[in-house]
């Protein structure tokens, strides 16, 4: 697609107030793909007083048709699908079958889903001799990462249409363009001007600004825990409600009896898929000490299938840092046992898919976040000994149980302390809601948990 000169704001697009730009580049062969504006605090002004403008009559239609408006801009993805996956493919360097299979269908799924939810939601209850109203919680500033571009995206916008909330989107400053085709979708939806409006920039600058600004009510924030705990700071002290997705280290328990290739190999995909940069892998693998030795083996040829497969890291940075923690983990002891340090291309922002083995929980692979193909294997004694392992983390957001039977790893599964976790393999659920505990952040995203986010209670007595 060919990218935008200007910010899409109140139904059209209108030039940056400043000259500065973004250079988009393609992290498969580092060239430079396009140019997008890098929007100002008076961009966002802009955009946030659009949405306040258009906030009354969004908040007063009717569900039926949000819901019909809502059903449409899925229509209009459906329609630039292949388009969607290209973009994808160009700015984060996802392959283009992942592109077409995850990051194009599974904002179509999401997009479904709250299309129905609108048209269902109880936005009206009567408890006692009181009548309780969901109403929306007004403008939302949403800021999205680069590792989902468009599933981020939906996940935070779809909600809030159904809710009635207007919106202001400021994407990641390395994918932006899927987000201008994103924008350009809501206008193709019919979606009313100022409801939907996209500002893209850098987050110290743009996302500090939407954060920041008066007339937002609601952050909704994807990103590093670091950048989150800034945002529920200031919108703590302006006493603003804020939805944060943050960090993730979850992990991939194999319990005595369950079906180890199977738990081995799924597991391997999981850290693999998206090039590892996705916060809810399961990079911790969690096996007993009497099938340990088999778990590596079983790990060592599966990671070796991906070499090929997976794509780049999204930038340059991103490729030293998780090269970094690469280096850090031979440094501290850990048993290398496929992968390593070095790039396996000349060009590109590739990591090879790497394993660790010999992993104890106080090691800095096991304790932070590396956002690559990286997999570290730790060895445990009994099930105290895994929970303790699985829960020594300040992550909380998801997490994986195998065993012999749904019961035994659902009797786990519930001692964890992670916000979502899959019960022998288990499917993605759109509907389910998805959020951390502990220091993976506050609120949930997807389903009616989600659309309850954007809303805001008021009571009648009667």
């Amino acid at each position: 697609m060919k990218a935008h000169d200007g910010m899409y704001i109140d139904g059209a697009w209108r030039p940056a107030a400043g000259r500065d730009t973004i250079e988009v580049v393609n992290p498969a062969d580092e060239q430079v793909i396009a140019h997008v504006p890098a929007g100002t605090a008076e961009d966002v002004d802009a955009a946030v007083r659009a949405a306040r403008a258009a906030l009354p009559g969004w908040a007063a239609t009717a569900p039926a048709e949000r819901a019909a408006r809502i059903a449409a801009l899925r229509d209009v993805l459906v329609a630039r699908k292949d388009e969607i996956a290209g973009t994808v493919t160009a700015e984060l360097g996802a392959p283009p079958s992942f592109s077409q299979a995850v990051h194009a269908r599974l904002p179509v799924e999401v997009a479904g889903s709250y299309a129905e939810l609108a048209a269902s939601y109880a936005f009206e209850e009567r408890i006692g001799n009181s009548t309780v109203y969901a109403e929306p919680v007004g403008v939302v500033g949403a800021i999205t990462p680069w590792n989902y571009p468009l599933h981020q995206i939906v996940a935070k916008v779809a909600p809030a249409l159904a809710a009635g909330c207007t919106i202001v989107l400021k994407p990641a400053e390395d994918t932006p363009l899927t987000a201008q085709l994103f924008a350009e979708a809501v206008h193709a939806a019919g979606i009313p001007a100022g409801v939907f409006n996209l500002v893209t920039g850098l987050g110290p600058v743009a996302g500090q600004a939407l954060a920041e600004h008066p007339g937002v009510d609601l952050v909704s924030f994807t990103g590093s825990t670091a950048v989150g705990k800034r945002i529920g700071a200031a919108a703590g002290a302006a006493v603003k409600r804020v939805a944060l997705e943050l960090g993730g280290k979850s992990a991939n328990v194999i319990l005595p009896g369950a079906d180890l290739a199977r738990a081995v190999a799924v597991g391997v995909a999981n850290v693999m898929g998206n090039s590892g940069q996705t916060c809810s892998a399961w990079t911790r693998m969690l096996v007993h000490t009497s099938q340990y030795d088999e778990a590596v083996a079983l790990a060592v040829e599966a990671a070796g299938k991906y070499g090929d497969r997976i794509g780049p890291l999204v930038n340059a940075r991103q490729q030293a840092r998780v090269r970094g923690y690469i280096e850090k983990g031979v440094e501290e002891g850990a048993r290398l046992v496929a992968g390593g340090p070095d790039a396996p291309r000349e060009t590109g922002c590739y990591v090879s898919p790497t394993v660790f083995a010999d992993v104890t929980p106080e090691m800095t692979i096991a304790q932070e976040e590396i956002f690559g193909p990286v997999l570290s294997i730790l060895r445990y004694e009994d099930e105290d000994d895994a929970l303790r392992i699985a829960n020594a983390t300040v992550y909380g957001l998801a997490g994986a149980v195998w065993a012999a039977d749904d019961a035994t790893a659902v009797a786990f599964a519930r001692r964890m302390d992670t916000g979502q976790v899959d019960i022998n393999g288990g499917r993605f659920n759109p509907l389910a809601p998805f959020g951390g505990h502990k220091q993976s952040g506050v609120g949930r995203e997807l389903g009616p948990h989600g659309l309850a986010e954007y809303l805001q209670t008021k009571s009648l007595q009667f």
